[in-house]
């Protein structure tokens, strides 16, 4: 135990400290130093804020981070950055790298996967890259746009301001609002008549259906050609009857037929209408003549 003194002691502890440092920097960027990985190399000609720490995406899921990021100075045209895949994952030969501007700001790069997943790429080659216009880049292009459309805008507004303060406006909405009132009332009244008296008609109908079932029964046992036969029968004797009645009517031999063909019982019947006419005007004008009261009784004349 000589060996373990006090400046060895200090020496591991140092030694310990600086590789749990080490792993807690790498573990607070992404990166898992007990997990093997592969690396791959991106070349893009603008990473557009690209950071090392980066994740790094392939099908919305993380596989990898940006591990190095180093500009190409003999040829000046691209960035290179080193990336680090799982060791699981395989990265098909047609695969390219996209940068995308999120939202909340940052970068984040996609792997679009080449379409044959067993032709794969060896760790340390190079992947195309390129950046991608997202929704932020869409709406740079949108302000002209929208910078043009603002004048119109503001006059816009312009024109609903004085449309709410008119005080047309005023008047229509309270218009509407006793129409709303009023359509209430409607709907409580059609709601009361559907509730109270459309069940007693719907009640009187079916009353008067099944009356009309019963009659519709009744009619189909009546006997329609017996009925007709008799109503026949009957109009035939009145016919006989009436022929008759004219017969008699038209002949002289009776007394129906002289009184309604014979000249002198006409004349005879206007003239004793006429005595009678001239005995109530005589009547009328000199009563003692023919009628004598007298509460004394009667004197002698």
């Amino acid at each position: 135990m000589k060996y373990f003194t006090k400046e060895v002691k200090i020496a591991l502890t140092a030694i310990v400290a600086i590789v749990l440092l080490f792993i807690g920097l790498n573990f607070l960027k992404g990166i898992n130093v007990f997990q093997s990985t592969q690396t791959y190399f991106v070349k893009f000609k603008d990473i557009n804020g690209l950071v090392v720490s980066n994740s790094v995406f392939a099908n919305g899921y993380p596989v990898g981070i940006v591990r190095t990021i180093d500009y190409d100075y003999e040829r000046g045209e691209h960035v290179v950055v080193g990336i680090e895949v799982d060791d699981d994952m395989h990265i098909p030969n047609g695969t390219r790298a996209e940068l995308e501007a999120e939202l909340m700001g940052g970068v984040r790069m996609n792997l679009v996967l080449g379409p044959n997943p067993t032709d794969n790429l060896t760790p340390g080659d190079t992947i195309s890259g390129a950046f991608k216009q997202g929704l932020m880049a869409k709406a740079e292009d949108l302000l002209p746009v929208v910078e043009k459309m603002l004048p119109k805008l503001d006059s816009i507004m312009d024109n609903l301001n004085r449309l709410t303060g008119d005080p047309a406006l005023q008047h229509t909405l309270a218009n509407a609002e006793a129409m709303t009132g009023d359509l209430r009332k409607t709907a409580a009244r059609l709601d009361q008549m559907m509730q109270g008296d459309i069940p007693q008609m719907l009640g009187r109908f079916n009353r008067a259906s099944a009356n009309l079932e019963t009659l519709s029964a009744r009619l189909a046992d009546v006997d329609v050609a017996a009925t007709m036969s008799s109503v026949n029968q009957t109009l035939d004797s009145a016919q006989q009857l009436i022929g008759k009645l004219d017969t008699k009517m038209s002949s002289k031999d009776n007394t129906l037929g002289l009184f309604l063909n014979d000249r002198s019982v006409y004349e005879n019947l206007n003239a004793t209408l006429a005595h009678a006419d001239s005995l109530m005007i005589d009547l009328k004008a000199h009563p003692k003549r023919y009628v004598h009261f007298s509460v004394f009784g009667k004197k002698d004349k």
